[in-house]
């Protein structure tokens, strides 16, 4: 049996819910105030039957493993670990890692613990440690903020670190694999990365120890230098302090993202705690999914400069891809985060938050500001930019308004610049139904409940074209089930559905709901047969428009024979 069917059959998604929140039994279901927002009425249910949960209150719904996902801020495979453990059920080692990889990864983060050590006994007990510890304190760094997010310093030597680690029998090569040392050109030995550096350690969500970052307060260059990708460590997969403030951050509903870890601390030290930073390296599609893991709202405050710019440009367009909502804080030129509440306060840069541009508008500024945009060759070529930038988000209502927002900044004719898009059809098709109607909803609740309607709908209802609903993806895998004569399976169920059609469909089956019988199922289905015959219309009478316009009135005369049809039909469904 698959690890993922031995939780699913061991696990009690009632006994895990109520590690977070106190559930008590109504009726067939349970119900608790919810672990996921603040509220005084319970509107957490949960159906042990089929082990699912849902919040009528934040739209928080599924099964264990995204209760647990969601609570623990855990991957799937994470999750899969967890529950694994909690339930005492063994889980197989993946092939595709060897005895010798698993090996050398724990040897890494070992070692690289061990750094962190030698890094923070140099900061507080040597003499160059004083003169780093100066530095912290003048950029008004706090001891706690010190203690808390174990900063260290790297002597300004070229071989502390390795004849440290050599006494302790650790080899050069293995301290090479860590990052920590590089190999020496045209000559043997190796030589320590880091040196005069403020040490800012970077960790996994899990609070491990998989590379370094150091500051340089010796002037030289580079300024910032981190370490290159390892076993345990690859760029652009982290974010600076997450590990610390992903609860924050996940309270707020939104991320501050900074580049660099000065103003990260600066942040922190200022209060603002629903931060991270992106490591002073370009954002990275890895780093805007796991920003989006924590906050539905990314705002970028990057270098007020001409490169901090480009970088938030970069930004917004990755967000855009992803779908996730990201807005951007312009600061002065010449200023960063640190820079900017220094010298202006943390009020200030509050306000800034506040005020922040949404990524459409930033983008929208910043190429009005390059060009020459008074020039209609130059307005064209900027709306051209916008649209291939608007074309990458997968949600329609959003690229809609966004071209609405560019007609009117540009004052260009928004049909016009609706002609230059491209439209993804699948997408759309998934996106544009929205909600599910009530006479869908109240058909998927009796055909999940009562096995001998759902059997009667797939088996004998006829002329009944249900793939024009936004339920046909359930109804299709749902047929599935009941023509092959087998029982409901929710974990196959899950597996074959969109995780967000998935979380609908666990809300509508939580809902509290009148019994069932034959006759409204048929109503149901009477409702939705009414539905796509209407829909069909309008598509016709859209058509016959289009033609008249164009003059084509030959072809007009089998679109009104075909709409009366249907208006015959729509009479018999009053």
């Amino acid at each position: 049996m698959e690890i993922v069917d031995q939780i699913r059959q061991t696990a009690n998604i009632v006994e895990i819910a109520s590690e977070y929140t106190t559930v008590r039994r109504r009726g067939n279901k349970f119900v608790g105030l919810c672990p996921f927002h603040s509220e005084k009425t319970p509107s957490f249910t949960l159906d042990e039957t089929k082990q699912l949960f849902h919040c009528f209150g934040c739209g928080a719904g599924g099964d264990i493993f995204t209760l647990v996902m969601e609570k623990e801020n855990l991957t799937f495979p994470e999750a899969v670990r967890y529950l694994a453990d909690k339930y005492n059920i063994p889980i197989p080692e993946k092939k595709k890692y060897s005895p010798e990889k698993l090996k050398l990864e724990e040897k890494l983060y070992q070692l690289s613990d061990q750094a962190l050590t030698y890094f923070r006994n140099n900061l507080f007990q040597t003499q160059e440690g004083k003169k780093a510890l100066q530095y912290l304190r003048k950029r008004k760094i706090s001891d706690t903020l010190i203690e808390s997010f174990k900063i260290g310093y790297a002597l300004h030597s070229w071989d502390s670190l390795i004849n440290t680690f050599k006494k302790k029998g650790v080899s050069p090569d293995l301290l090479e694999k860590a990052g920590l040392v590089l190999r020496r050109q045209n000559k043997e030995g190796h030589y320590d990365r880091f040196r005069g550096r403020i040490i800012f350690p970077i960790l996994t969500l899990t609070g491990k120890v998989a590379a370094f970052g150091g500051r340089t307060i010796f002037d030289d260059d580079p300024k910032y230098l981190n370490s290159p990708d390892t076993p345990i460590y690859s760029k652009g997969s982290l974010l600076y302090g997450l590990n610390f403030t992903r609860d924050k951050v996940r309270e707020k509903g939104e991320l501050i993202l900074v580049e660099g870890y000065m103003d990260f601390l600066a942040l922190m030290q200022a209060g603002i705690t629903n931060t991270a930073a992106s490591l002073g390296t370009s954002l990275t599609p890895q780093q805007v999914t796991l920003a989006a893991r924590f906050a539905p709202l990314t705002i970028i405050s990057y270098d007020g400069d001409a490169a901090g710019r480009k970088a938030a440009l970069r930004g917004v367009s990755l967000y855009f891809e992803k779908g996730a909502r990201v807005k951007v804080l312009s600061l002065p030129q010449g200023s960063d985060p640190d820079s900017y509440i220094n010298q202006y306060g943390i009020e200030k840069f509050n306000h800034l938050v506040e005020h922040s541009q949404s990524g459409i508008e930033f983008l929208i500024s910043f190429y009005k500001n390059k060009g020459r945009i008074r020039e209609p060759e130059e307005k064209s070529r900027i709306a051209k930019i916008l649209i291939e930038e608007v074309e990458k988000i997968p949600d329609p209502f959003i690229r809609s308004d966004f071209i609405s927002i560019i007609s009117e900044h540009l004052s260009l004719d928004e049909d016009e610049l609706r002609k230059l898009i491209k439209y993804n059809s699948q997408t759309d098709i998934n996106s544009i139904f929205g909600a599910f109607m009530p006479a869908e909803k109240r058909l998927l609740q009796i055909l999940f409940e009562d096995s001998e309607i759902a059997a009667w709908f797939f088996k004998e209802v006829e002329n009944f074209d249900y793939n024009l609903l936004r339920c046909a993806p359930i109804l299709n895998i749902l047929a599935g089930f009941f023509i092959g004569g087998k029982n409901i399976n929710f974990p196959e169920f899950k597996e074959k559905m969109d995780p967000k059609l998935f979380r609908s469909l666990s809300e509508i089956l939580q809902e509290k709901s009148p019994p069932c019988t034959k006759e409204e199922a048929e109503d149901c289905v009477a409702s939705l047969r009414k539905f796509n015959l209407e829909k069909k219309r309008k598509e016709i009478k859209a058509q016959i428009h289009r033609l008249e316009k164009q003059g084509e009135m030959d072809k007009i005369l089998a679109l009104l024979r075909e709409s009366q049809n249907i208006m015959e039909e729509l009479s018999k469904h009053p």
